[in-house]
């Protein structure tokens, strides 16, 4: 091989190993332009061109060649990156103590459509994962679209490498139950050839808030939410999911928060899990629950209406104290350099931010040190979105072999 060639080759196969990266960037919001992409990658403007070109001839991404210099620039404005958004999708799908969605999600994080949420969950896994698969295949026969992978996101810690729901308190299914088989099971039923992930809802939110939302930029970033029932916790550390030995790190819910508070599922007593979900706040409101909506909705609306009725107000400055005492302990443990809240969670932050970031400077070492941000979360949906993270995670480690190996799946 001459000289020329073996150049050739070699530009070639530096090009492709930077394929996943430069989807990463681009999928994350973080290459916007060819030159931003051309820094981040550290390679030369003839490489970056050919990787954008490569991911644009897979569909995966647009380059606009003729973007237009903006208002008083100077110089040939460089090429602008988008993810494409008649491109690829995966299957994503969330399953909560109240109900249960599917959804289709493109790269960038975007919903392009959801199934109706359904309202019960049965006991029996398989028949709902195989409900919420079908709405989804039911989603990719009308849109057309290339599916290359499925998520699903649960109200448990999952266990790895089996894929269990180890504790889904708040479902009625039995612990241990296989999620991720049964959900891959379903999935391939459909034809599509990709392959199907699980992970805990709160980490899967956390993961989608640091890639697309609220989290962008943190290097330790810590996400607390409630739900619809319970309290999770995740972990993001340069970008990957903390999720300890075995997948069970974090499981926030169960820390003590109320020595001679409420009895929790797990056993022990005063949990920030039962101590600062929406139960607990309708509850120390002196509202009972009623059937129409979610628990969640029914904690938002009081939350946002009627902050002003005492009751409400002493039920909110109560779990706003419960979740600093929680959050402080979490700081002093992790030190995190950003938190970010979920579900009800958030509005309490909503409702009164100085009270909670009070209580968790006063109570963490490092708060009275100069604080840490605590700021809401930013996605709809976020949990859906992190599920469908994990999906295209194998398309951005490796885009050729991932986009090859479903290759199987329905257009």
């Amino acid at each position: 091989m001459n000289g020329k060639a073996t150049t050739i080759r070699t530009r070639l196969e530096r090009g492709r190993s930077a394929l996943g990266p430069a989807l990463e960037l681009v999928h994350t919001g973080r290459a916007p332009t060819r030159a931003v992409l051309t820094a981040e990658l550290g390679v030369t403007r003839a490489t970056a061109g050919a990787v954008a070109a490569e991911l644009e001839a897979l569909g995966l991404i647009q380059v606009d060649s003729r973007p237009g210099a903006a208002a008083g620039s100077q110089g040939r404005p460089s090429h602008r990156l988008a993810v494409n958004d008649s491109g690829p999708v995966v299957l994503a799908a969330q399953i909560h103590a109240d109900g249960y969605r599917a959804a289709l999600v493109g790269l960038g994080g975007r919903i392009v459509a959801t199934a109706p949420g359904r309202k019960t969950v049965s006991a029996d896994p398989a028949q709902v994962l195989g409900a919420v698969v079908e709405a989804g295949a039911g989603l990719l026969r009308e849109s057309g679209r290339r599916c290359v992978g499925a998520g699903l996101a649960v109200p448990s810690a999952v266990a790895e490498p089996e894929g269990t729901a180890l504790n889904p308190l708040h479902l009625a299914w039995p612990a241990g139950s296989p999620v991720r088989d049964i959900f891959a099971e379903e999935v391939r039923g459909t034809g599509i050839a990709g392959p199907a992930f699980a992970g805990n809802d709160v980490n899967l939110a956390a993961l989608a808030e640091h890639r697309h939302g609220a989290g962008r930029g943190a290097q330790h970033l810590l996400c607390v939410a409630t739900g619809h029932r319970g309290v999770g916790g995740a972990l993001v550390v340069d970008g990957r999911l903390h999720t300890g030995s075995s997948g069970l790190a974090l499981e926030v819910g169960h820390l003590t928060v109320n020595p001679d508070g409420r009895p929790c599922y797990c056993g022990g007593r005063g949990c920030l899990d039962v101590e600062t979900d929406p139960l607990a706040f309708l509850d120390a409101a002196g509202r009972a629950p009623g059937p129409e909506v979610s628990l969640l909705q029914q904690s938002r609306e009081l939350l946002r209406g009627q902050y002003d009725d005492p009751a409400v107000r002493a039920a909110g400055e109560e779990l706003i104290d419960r979740l600093g005492l929680g959050l402080a302990g979490l700081v002093n443990i992790l030190n995190p350099d950003r938190i970010i809240l979920g579900g009800l969670h958030r509005e309490l932050l909503d409702a009164d931010p100085e009270r909670l970031r009070a209580v968790v400077a006063d109570r963490s070492l490092w708060g009275r040190s100069g604080g840490v941000p605590i700021l809401p979360c930013t996605l709809d949906h976020n949990s859906l979105v992190g599920a469908a993270e994990l999906a295209w995670q194998p398309v951005l480690d490796d885009p050729l072999a991932a986009l090859a190996a479903s290759q199987g799946g329905p257009a």
